[in-house]
């Protein structure tokens, strides 16, 4: 999907998430390119208060994107 499609899709996810669900998981649209993506998710732990939704757009050569969750680490 695009970016604006992509960016619909996480505010409907994150609307409809339950609070506990965002404490604890990574809500987050990145290149749906594999290799892309991986890039993406290894900068974004590395410091992840400097990415936004638009910082995806950056590591997309293709400008497909997909909305990806996955676990925080534990504090």
């Amino acid at each position: 999907m695009n970016h604006k499609e992509a960016l619909l899709h996480k505010k409907e996810s994150v609307k409809n998430a339950d609070e506990s669900v965002l404490k604890q998981y990574h809500l987050l649209i990145a290149p749906a390119n594999t290799d892309e993506n991986k890039k993406f998710i290894d900068d974004f732990l590395k410091n992840p208060e400097k990415f936004d939704d638009e910082s995806c757009k950056k590591y997309s050569s293709d400008n497909l994107f997909e909305v990806i969750s996955f676990k925080k680490e534990e504090e």
